[in-house]
């Protein structure tokens, strides 16, 4: 089984309530291959909500108790990160996750690359919150663009 980001699946619950729909996603999802979850919402955000983004670190620093998590008008929002974070581990050990197919960028989905902390749209190599914790976990973690990349490979 595959463990996607709700977004990815056409589910409007990015910050901005906005989806990043992506076509094969949603039909792993449609042939029940695959199981969506948000581990923003499952921390308890509603969408829309203010952008967040991690300071002084990665998602790692954060499972370690060396970063934080902070809203654009900086408010802390750490504990919520990191609780969706462990509820998103859950669901990927209940399901026997072979694969988790997150959002890139964002603050607990990110893989390769996440926010730098100014909210001035700087991108810096690292990953969010819940991806570290399910690779610190054994879990294969990848952008929903490594992903897509493979699919491809695999059809040719």
């Amino acid at each position: 089984m595959i463990l996607v980001s709700s977004c990815l699946a056409g589910q409007g619950c990015r910050y901005n309530g906005s989806s990043a729909l992506v076509k094969e996603i949603e039909a792993l999802i449609e042939n029940k291959e695959a199981v969506m979850m948000c581990p923003e919402l499952l921390g308890g955000f509603h969408t829309p909500r203010e952008p967040a983004e991690i300071i002084k670190g990665t998602g790692i620093d954060v499972i370690n108790g060396k970063a934080r998590v902070v809203e654009r008008s900086g408010k802390d929002v750490t504990d919520m990160y990191i609780d969706g974070a462990y509820k998103a581990l859950n669901i990927a050990k209940e399901i026997k996750a072979a694969i988790i197919v997150l959002k890139e960028n964002s603050p607990s989905c990110g893989s390769e690359q996440i926010y730098n902390g100014a909210f001035l749209g700087v991108k810096i190599a690292g990953e969010g919150v819940t991806t570290a914790l399910l690779r610190k976990h054994g879990f294969i973690v990848m952008s929903e663009s490594q992903f897509t990349a493979e699919m491809h490979e695999d059809q040719s």
